[in-house]
């Protein structure tokens, strides 16, 4: 099941919201690797791609966050700390199970479900204070 970009995701900051849609596209690029049989170099490849950019966007959000004064910034980056255990803890099962399409689905899911909640509540929550401090300063 592909995941759908769509406005129900966009915090209206466009740095961020472009972070979120390149995560989706690399969520969808993985599971395609895997359902079209592109060979496991392929999938590694592409989970490689989704972690690596998935950190980067986490640290681009917590400056953002440290830039504009964010109050929730140590909850927020315990959330995305928290979530690097996690993948890390799938990309070790992959590795350890071989990228399988039941491996691969179950990574997606499991990125996809948290990834979709995590925009909408923390980065919704974020993303409004940054604008609104931005409003205040014009």
């Amino acid at each position: 099941m592909a995941y759908q970009w769509d406005s129900s995701l966009e915090s209206g900051y466009d740095k961020v919201d472009n972070q979120h849609k390149q995560l989706v596209a690399a969520l969808n690029n993985l599971m395609e690797a895997s359902s079209s049989g592109k060979g496991d170099a392929a999938v590694m490849d592409t989970l490689d791609f989704l972690t690596g950019y998935a950190i980067k966007h986490f640290a681009d959000e917590e400056q953002l966050q440290v830039d504009y004064n964010y109050p929730d910034y140590l909850n927020h980056k315990k959330i995305h700390d928290d979530f690097k255990v996690v993948v890390g803890e799938m990309v070790q099962r992959v590795k350890t199970e071989g990228p399988t399409s039941e491996v691969i689905d179950a990574v997606s899911s499991a990125v996809g479900s948290w990834l979709l909640n995590h925009i909408k509540g923390d980065d919704f929550r974020m993303a409004a204070h940054v604008k609104a401090a931005d409003s205040s300063q014009k």
